[in-house]
């Protein structure tokens, strides 16, 4: 069974060939552009039988080049929500896009791709519908319109697809192999270093009706994202748009005391434990995210269900312990 991956130096990406390759699984044509040399970290570990620059992989694959694929896992994408240039994530996540679904429907290859929960913004329901979908920038709409595309062109399940076409609109992952994204790594990450070097981690303060730290999203497990898009992979008749979240809407308290009560040892430390002792502390919400910012997010699980896929999500206790372990064994 031969695989690509784009975005495979990065984290969801790089995660799914780690779990291909733990299915025996190594006829893998990785995808990606390594400008930023240090990625390579994420592959270096991993088995693939080739690796293709995003800049000649898509005029290859468009004429054939590379044979029979069975699926494509479309990773690749500029997922900085802070980034301003509207025409290079337009190119970079729509584009491409929609260049790689053509090429897929003339093969035969089936898609699954990377969509986000960004597309949902200032709503308050997160489920696969238009009338929920708001996006606060420009990387959420680039997305969202490669769904419009899709259902337009496949129906509302993409049903009308000769092949294969799934989503994932992934909510806050997180999980090892996310190093190299700098601001945009997960808060998790950020705040194993942040205790490392300051002994406390920090969080935003009161912003949007919610008190500090009270702020909440779906926080998602990497091991749980990997299950789900293998999942679908076993399963080639399911298609259409799906959330992949958690379930659960938990603060960024929650994650900040599972860091500090992995990290200290202290499992039964509680949250007033924690900010009484200078372990936790907040800090004025940024002007920058002022309007552009969710401060609640849940996945809504129903599509996910009924399409047949039962996986048991992490919840942040559990996910973030784990990957405090994997941090401090690196470290």
């Amino acid at each position: 069974m031969r695989i690509v991956v784009t975005g495979a130096a990065g984290f969801i990406g790089s995660n799914l060939v780690r779990g291909l390759n733990a299915r025996g699984i190594d006829d893998i044509i990785a995808v990606d552009d390594l400008t930023e040399g240090d990625k390579f970290r994420n592959l270096a570990d991993l088995q693939i039988a080739d690796y293709v620059d995003r800049e000649l992989f898509y005029d290859l694959f468009a004429e054939g080049h590379y044979g029979k694929v069975e699926a494509v896992f479309h990773e690749g994408a500029c997922s900085d929500t802070m980034e301003s240039d509207g025409k290079y994530m337009m190119e970079n996540n729509y584009a491409v896009s929609c260049d790689l679904f053509a090429s897929c429907q003339q093969h035969g290859t089936r898609l699954l791709y990377a969509s986000s929960a960004a597309t949902y913004g200032g709503s308050e329901r997160f489920v696969e519908s238009p009338e929920c979908e708001r996006p606060l920038n420009v990387y959420g709409y680039s997305k969202l319109l490669f769904d419009q595309r899709l259902r337009r062109l496949c129906g509302a399940d993409f049903s009308g697809a000769k092949t294969q076409v799934a989503g994932f609109r992934y909510f806050n992952v997180y999980g090892p192999r996310e190093q190299h994204k700098g601001r945009m790594a997960s808060v998790a990450f950020h705040q194993f270093n942040q205790f490392r070097q300051e002994g406390r981690v920090k969080l935003f303060g009161e912003y949007g009706g919610y008190a500090a730290g009270c702020q909440e999203r779906d926080f998602v497990y990497i091991d749980d994202v990997v299950a789900v898009n293998l999942w679908f992979l076993d399963h080639p008749n399911a298609r259409g748009l799906f959330n992949l979240g958690s379930g659960r809407a938990q603060t960024f308290n929650d994650v900040s005391l599972a860091v500090v009560q992995s990290l200290r040892g202290e499992p039964n430390l509680t949250l007033r434990q924690a900010v009484d002792a200078g372990l936790i502390a907040y800090v004025p919400f940024p002007d920058a995210l002022r309007g552009k910012y969710q401060c609640h997010t849940q996945a809504d699980l129903t599509a996910l269900r009924q399409a047949g896929c039962t996986h048991a999500f992490a919840d942040v206790a559990t996910g973030v312990k784990h990957y405090m372990d994997v941090l401090a064994q690196s470290a």
